[in-house]
């Protein structure tokens, strides 16, 4: 079986036609394709869950936006002066009431975003363990919109008697109605 060079020519540049053919039908039709069927389903994983989500937040709505109401209800005031007299003054309220003693206070403001502020507060005090017991409760219990961030607890005595502590609390400040 002899083949002609011009057959054969004609074979090899119709082999390289269709190979360049196969080739740009990959990266302009096929591949995109293939790409764009991957991210839709990515998407539709997405929207599901979304959708389960949904499901499960739907009936708990009014539950969710009460609860949403009155933790804006228990922000401190926008006043930066007002917010910090209004933390020093509960601070003082709660301290009289465990008996603590207070030796610092330390407030400090944070502005990491334009929709709300921090007003963080270092506070030392030390009395017994009842009496930190309690002034911990306080705070925890006070609907105002406060986060213990680290609590540091350690004896100021040799019998454990006297116990010092030290707070690092956040007050929350909201300055745009935020729905």
């Amino acid at each position: 079986m002899k083949i002609d060079i011009k057959n054969r020519q004609q074979f090899l540049a119709i082999a390289a036609i269709v190979v360049v053919g196969f080739f740009a039908g990959d990266k302009l039709v096929i591949s995109p394709l293939y790409k764009s069927w991957k991210d839709r389903a990515a998407t539709i994983v997405e929207l599901r869950k979304k959708i389960t989500q949904a499901e499960v937040l739907l009936p708990r709505d009014q539950d969710i936006r009460r609860r949403w109401n009155k933790m804006r209800s228990n922000t401190l005031p926008t006043d930066t002066s007002l917010a910090e007299q209004q933390l020093l003054m509960a601070f003082d309220l709660w301290a009289q009431e465990s008996r603590i003693s207070v030796t610092a206070i330390a407030p400090q403001w944070k502005r990491d975003t334009d929709d709300y502020m921090l007003l963080e507060c270092h506070v030392d005090a030390f009395g017994s363990l009842a009496a930190v017991s309690r002034f911990l409760y306080n705070i925890d219990k006070d609907p105002m919109a406060l986060r213990l961030e680290s609590v540091e607890i350690s004896s100021r005595d040799n019998e454990g008697q006297v116990i010092s502590l030290g707070l690092q609390v956040s007050g929350l400040v909201l300055n745009a109605q935020v729905q």
